[in-house]
């Protein structure tokens, strides 16, 4: 079975602080420049687990857009990147405090118009993964809603990510077969109406539900350096697991053990550092 993520393409300006921020001065920090982008940073950590993946996107037609489909491409992942003539290449600042925990500056930029899945890459048997941000944000939510539709029409299963606790509301996500929030964005979003729910506790581990059983595994214990991507790399183990035809133990064991790697390391990709 074949994974298609629909979701965003970032330039992450990761600056690691030294210490509290401090507002009106001076806080040194850490810097560095790294791909990211929910969507992307799925399909990196699929593609580095051995999943075969396709990355539907959108990027602008410069230089930073050239380089993030290229360095996606370099990991195995199979990337459909339209080119956008007038909005650049999305950019986000983030913030990662002394424990770890990140706080996002994001400018969408290209990533807020509509992207078109191929249909060669609408197969029966195949699974559709779409992040939240493509239907919150007002130019890439008719995109969104097509490919789910198509997706459906075609014989394939869909999850969703819904991304941001403060960007969603009640209503603004159509059904799915499979939905992945936080806790944050499950207390936004409750009632949480899916056939299955895996619900990403932080520290904590996760749940899965179908409403009739329920499983939780713990998460694995790690040193935390950076949470930015633990939750694309959650999403990746996850799915991944489950198109090898794993149960819901197994495949949230693997989401979490994917997500502790995550979380170990600076940047929301395989191998940066």
């Amino acid at each position: 079975m074949s994974l298609v993520v629909l979701g965003d393409v970032m330039v992450d300006v990761v600056a690691r602080l030294s210490g509290p921020l401090a507002r009106g001065s001076d806080t040194p920090a850490r810097v560095s420049v790294v791909g990211g982008g929910s969507g992307a940073n799925v399909a990196a950590w699929a593609a580095w687990l051995g999943t075969p993946v396709a990355l539907v996107c959108r990027v602008g037609d410069d230089e930073r857009g050239r380089v993030a489909v290229d360095e996606l491409m370099a990991t195995g992942v199979e990337v459909h990147a339209g080119r956008d003539r007038e909005l650049a290449t999305g950019t986000c600042v983030v913030l990662v405090d002394e424990s770890g925990e990140r706080t996002m500056l994001p400018d969408p930029g290209a990533n807020d118009t509509p992207s078109l899945v191929p249909d060669a890459l609408l197969r029966p048997g195949g699974h559709l993964h779409v992040i939240g941000y493509a239907l919150v944000r007002p130019g890439a939510r008719p995109g969104a809603l097509a490919a789910i539709e198509r997706a459906r029409a075609a014989g394939m299963t869909v999850s969703l990510d819904p991304s941001s606790w403060a960007l969603v509301r009640p209503g603004v996500f159509p059904d799915v077969d499979l939905l992945l929030p936080n806790e944050d964005e499950a207390r936004v979003l409750e009632p949480l109406e899916a056939p299955e729910v895996v619900t990403k506790l932080g520290a904590r581990g996760a749940r899965w539900t179908d409403g009739r059983a329920t499983v939780e595994v713990p998460a694995e214990r790690v040193d935390v350096v950076d949470t930015t991507g633990a939750g694309d790399a959650f999403a990746a183990g996850l799915l991944s697991a489950r198109l090898e035809g794993a149960g819901p133990r197994q495949a949230l064991e693997a989401a979490c053990r994917l997500a502790a790697r995550a979380v170990a390391q600076t940047g929301a990709r395989p191998g940066y550092d």
